[in-house]
């Protein structure tokens, strides 16, 4: 990431993954796995050969024994670029000079180099002893190696950086994070990657904020990140310096005091728009209410920063100062969530106050289960339903196939449930596609049936006087088409828990019939399930 090959092994989930289940306790092994591991379509396998045979869970072998000296520190895998030469040596008798253009040719890819040295390869192999079919499967080895390869000291310098940005991962994390998203500060995408990746690692990522952010990302304490302002769109470095500069005097109070003490020649009205819609001014006021005021607070800052400059003072003295004359922010109609959201993530590259799919909270969790973003690479060829929001869309017209048209329910910001199948195409292999069938806006989920409330009892729970008859009067309270279950707990029901159907009550199982449930009966005892 950022240029940092350490880092980035490290923020893949791969590379994680694989080198928690290698258990490094050799730094050879750690420099191996670094000059193996690669993500997506470009990971041969041979990184999970080298961990099992790591771990003693498979035997070490060689593809013949002659290699075994070249190949015996990794485990009989061929792993660095310098191997690859020792076996054209070995096998084939090609002088260094000759295995380095056989390292150069499948390093580089060069597929037309690499088909004319590997044949010549397999040619002298067997002049000098080797089978045809064994020295082919020696020329696979190499030509697989080819994706992924490394020069043992290239793989050591990226082992050292894994190893020490590891280690400040798990000791700083918020210091690690801080800095990770400051490196890739201009790349939306990546920010956008890592904060996702802050939070599941229990930290909390503040929306941006003129009176403490900076232009990088900063740690505010041991478990929290301030969002930097370098990261909103829009919004310039000069701008930013002009803000810090200001806030150093004393905090801002307003947002005509904001916009009275900072640079406004760096600061237009676009910049303060965007830096409204970032959540940075929220301190001040309503979104939508200083939106529709920034006009009038502008052009009376401006009129004191002019007074200010050429020293001018007011005829009436301190009963006309800039406190008296300071504009109020306008009486107006908040803006609604989703318009909310929607400039904020316009500026920002994803939502940070809120999100459209919280209010479907439930309903996302228990689609989840099934599949979600993470998992998808392992449903390849298989029906599935996920539950997300349109970021961005194209039209692409091909032949008709007869299947629902679902154009006119894909919109930018919309919560929907889609339906279809996974591509099973390799060439996807790292970020398969879902060929969509089905379309459904999350709002009509609930209404439709398929999904059901789950009330949980457990043996010993004491029930308060009163407290079914107030559970019935909120389910009447939002009736529907969905089912109402009644799950019973104990001890002696091994296995799955019994589960009773109301026959009298069906319910329509929204946001705020479940918040009121929980409320009577407490948050773990209501849940949604398939209908």
């Amino acid at each position: 990431s950022g240029g940092t090959p350490g880092v980035f092994q490290f923020e893949s989930s791969l590379a994680t993954e694989k080198l928690r289940a290698m258990r490094c306790d050799r730094f050879d092994d750690l420099v191996a796995v670094n000059a193996l591991i690669r993500p997506g379509p470009l990971d041969s396998g041979m990184t999970d050969v080298f961990i099992r045979r790591k771990r003693g869970f498979e035997e070490v072998s060689y593809p013949v024994p002659e290699l075994e000296e070249a190949l015996e520190p990794t485990y009989g895998v061929i792993t660095y670029q310098e191997q690859v030469m020792r076996v054209a040596n070995v096998l084939a008798g090609f002088s260094l000079a000759e295995a380095d253009v056989l390292r150069k040719a499948v390093g580089k890819k060069d597929a037309a180099l690499t088909k004319r040295v590997l044949e010549e390869f397999c040619e002298r192999a067997v002049e000098k002893g080797l089978s045809k079919k064994k020295a082919r499967e020696i020329a696979d080895l190499i030509r697989t190696f080819g994706r992924y390869g490394f020069p043992k000291a290239h793989a050591v310098a990226y082992a050292v950086i894994s190893y020490r940005t590891a280690w400040l991962k798990a000791h700083y994390p918020a210091e690690f994070m801080a800095a990770l998203l400051s490196s890739i500060i201009d790349n939306t995408d990546k920010v956008v990657q890592y904060i996702t990746t802050a939070r599941s690692m229990g930290l909390e990522v503040l929306p941006p904020s003129v009176s403490e952010s900076r232009y990088k990302f900063t740690v505010v304490d041991d478990r929290r990140i301030r969002f930097g302002l370098g990261a909103i769109k829009g919004v310039g470095e000069s701008a930013i310096r002009s803000i810090s500069e200001a806030r150093e005097e004393k905090p801002f109070e307003s947002l005509f005091d904001f916009c009275q003490r900072i640079d406004l020649r760096l600061n237009n009205k676009r910049v303060l728009e965007c830096l409204i819609a970032s959540g940075a001014l929220d301190e001040f006021g309503e979104r939508g209410a200083m939106k529709t005021g920034l006009e009038t607070i502008l052009s009376e800052a401006q009129v004191r920063q002019r007074e200010r400059d050429t020293g001018q003072e007011s005829l009436f003295g301190v009963a006309d100062s800039a406190e008296s004359r300071e504009p109020r922010l306008p009486q107006v109609t908040p803006l609604t969530e989703t318009k909310r959201l929607k400039e904020e993530k316009a500026v920002l590259g994803f939502y940070i106050s809120g999100h459209p799919l919280e209010r479907f909270r439930d309903l996302v969790e228990m689609l989840a289960l099934e599949t979600n973003t993470s998992t998808i690479g392992e449903m390849r060829d298989c029906r599935v339903e996920l539950a997300c929001v349109v970021t961005s869309m194209s039209v692409n017209v091909g032949r008709s196939s007869g299947k629902e048209d679902v154009r006119g329910l894909f919109a930018e910001d919309v919560p929907v449930l889609i339906e279809g199948t996974v591509s099973g195409n390799s060439r996807d292999e790292e970020n398969p596609p879902i060929f969509v069938d089905s379309v459904r806006l999350l709002e009509d989920v609930h209404r439709s049936g398929g999904v059901a409330v789950c009330i949980e009892l457990r043996e010993g729970d004491e029930a308060q006087p009163g407290e079914f008859r107030s559970v019935r009067e909120v389910l009447e309270t939002s009736p529907g088409e969905g089912n109402l279950y009644l799950r019973w707990r104990s001890e002696g029901n091994g296995g799955e828990p019994p589960m009773l159907a109301s026959r009298s009550l069906r319910v329509t199982p929204s946001a705020g019939l479940l918040a009121d449930l929980r409320t009577l009966l407490g948050s773990e005892r209501v849940h949604l399930i398939r209908g």
